[in-house]
This record gives structure tokens, sequence and C-alpha cells, in this order.
């Protein structure tokens, strides 16, 4: 981390400077089997390319309010970091009602449609497939995300002290998000190059820090497994020798 990083975006850029080929997120759902590992450019290139359709496409500004309904998953940490590109606030399970635009998973389609504004939607598929028929009235993320530029500037400089996030009724400015992942980092024993997995879900703080915000303030990594219920002991441990995992947060 540089002195000069000030939002979650600041962090991926200079995570590109300084080692581009480091793992920085592993998927796992415990469900389907699938595991997905995207180094620090693979992660960098989705996230360009999704904040170009935010901003371009989806025509989104500086201050406009993303409801993003999106289950623990690798996609759905590019969408924050997306989001935090562009300046848009990321309302994590928020009012789709109340929200300028919406990102939904395929179980929140129905509740998604309380958005008069744009709409995507993620089919959640292995391999970051698309849906074999985009739901009505939504755009399908995987049909058009793929077309999108894979380098990425601002229409206008994001303000660190504009809010970033809301989670669980709280607001946090981009600012305020690194304060406290970095205090959630030390709590957590986290330094560069530690390895962390977790099974918290995305709907609180707790879990979006473990699962993005912390690893990523470190320049560490993050092991995100979904229905990590489903694993048992045994398999949990050998997965943490298998992955080198450092520190946990399940």
């Amino acid at each position: 981390m540089n002195a000069t990083d000030r939002t979650p975006a600041d962090l991926l850029r200079s995570a590109l400077a300084t080692d581009p080929a480091r793992p920085l997120v592993t998927f796992y759902d415990d469900a389907t089997g699938e595991r997905v590992e995207l180094s620090v450019a693979t992660f960098a290139n989705w996230v360009a390319k999704t904040a170009n359709l935010l901003q371009g496409d989806l025509a989104a500004e500086p201050g406009d309010r993303l409801a993003l309904l999106l289950p623990a998953h690798w996609q759905s940490a590019v969408w924050l970091l997306a989001c935090s590109s562009v300046g848009v606030i990321a309302d994590v399970q928020g009012d789709p009602a109340g929200a300028d635009l919406v990102v939904s998973g395929p179980d929140t389609l129905e509740v998604a449609r309380a958005c008069r504004g744009e709409r995507v939607a993620l089919a959640l598929r292995p391999l970051g497939g698309r849906f074999p028929q985009a739901p009505e009235g939504f755009a399908d993320y995987a049909v058009e995300v793929p077309s999108q530029g894979d380098r990425f500037t601002p229409f206008a400089p994001v303000d660190p002290d504009a809010p970033a996030l809301a989670v669980g009724g709280a607001e946090l400015t981009a600012a305020q998000l690194l304060a406290r992942a970095r205090e959630d980092a030390a709590a957590l024993g986290l330094t560069a190059g530690s390895r962390l997995l977790t099974g918290r879900t995305y709907d609180t703080w707790e879990g979006l820090s473990a699962g993005l915000f912390a690893p990523l303030v470190t320049g560490g990594s993050v092991v995100l497994c979904r229905h990590l219920g489903q694993l048992g002991e045994d398999g949990l441990a050998k997965r943490i020798e298998s992955e080198r995992v450092t520190n946990t947060a399940v």
C-alpha cells in the first residue's frame, strides 16, 4: 500500500504495479465444487471491464447508488472494486427501489425489479457463464462485460471523502472504509503476503472486510468460500493446507 492510496481502487492499482502475478482472490463454492483463482492482474482486468460497463453503458456517475444484491462470490468482489473505481456507492443488499441501478444474482431478480434504473443480472455460473436466457428487463453481465475495455479511466476523480459503501445500516466513505479495513487486518493478524480463508457472507461489514478489503489493504490474498459448512472439518483442514492459508475468519 502506498501513502497516496485513499480508495479501494487505489489499492488495486498499487497491487497491480507491485506484483500483478500474485494470487488475490481464490473462490470456492462448496455446493457446486467450483474453484476459481484470480491473480491481481486478472482481477484488475475484470474490474476495469466492469467499471467501463458501469460508467459507459450504464451511465453511472459518482454519487449514484447501486443496490448490490449478490452473495459472497468473486464477481461480487469485482463489482465492489468497480464501484470504487467510478465513485458509485455500493449499497450491499440495499433497497433497489431507492437505488439508481441494481446488480442482482439469480435468486434476487424479483426483488431487483423494484429498481427503476438500469438492471444487471449475474448468473453466478462456473467460469462466469451467462444465463441460458437473459432475465426479462435485465442486462446479462456475462454477455455485456467481455467486450468492455481492459483499461479504465474515470470521467471525474473519485473523492475519498465521499460515500463509497453502505452495509448493515452504516455508510462509509472510501477513506473510512480503508481505515476500518486496516483495523480489521491488524485484529486478524494479517501482514503482507498473508493468505486469509473466510466463509463469512457478504451481507455484513465483517464479511466484506475479511472477504476482500482487509487482505487488499495489507497486500495479502483471500480464499473466499461460499457454502463452507458443506465442506466438513477434514475438508477444511485439507484446504487450509493445500491453499497455504496463514489466517482464518470463518
